[in-house]
């Protein structure tokens, strides 16, 4: 394998990716903890009918928030997977090809499973 990432630098992935993963994690607490509310508020106190629209706009909201969690959890898969091999000191290589991911590129996408050209080389045959 090309050369292996030091100890600071493997420290500073690994901050960003704990980072990451706190502020996912208190997104999802956040959208349950307001869909949790969202049911508490729906007690029918005052008699009257809630409207179809309300109740379609309401159905609406909860399944994109699911969605939404759904998406963060994936994400949080990928963060702890390349937590992971952080540990075992494989982080910042492809899995595929074995080439080491440049540094541009985990900047941005810290928890990076594959170099860019075999991350398009997937995407193109995925019709992404």
């Amino acid at each position: 394998m090309p050369d292996k990432f030091d100890a600071k630098k493997l420290e500073y992935f690994k901050s960003l990716l704990l980072a990451m993963k706190a502020k996912i994690q208190g997104d999802i607490r956040s959208m349950s903890d307001e869909n949790q509310g969202d049911q508490s508020d729906k007690g029918d106190l005052s008699g009257h009918a809630m409207h179809m629209a309300d109740v379609a706009s309401d159905m609406y909201d909860r399944e994109f928030n699911l969605s939404l969690a759904s998406n963060d959890r994936e994400l949080i898969r990928k963060i702890n997977a390349a937590l992971d091999r952080i540990e075992k000191k494989t982080y910042g290589f492809c899995l595929k090809s074995g080439k080491r991911i440049p540094d541009q590129r985990l900047k941005a996408v810290p928890y990076a499973e594959y170099c860019l050209e075999v991350q398009e080389e997937m995407d193109r045959k995925a019709g992404r």
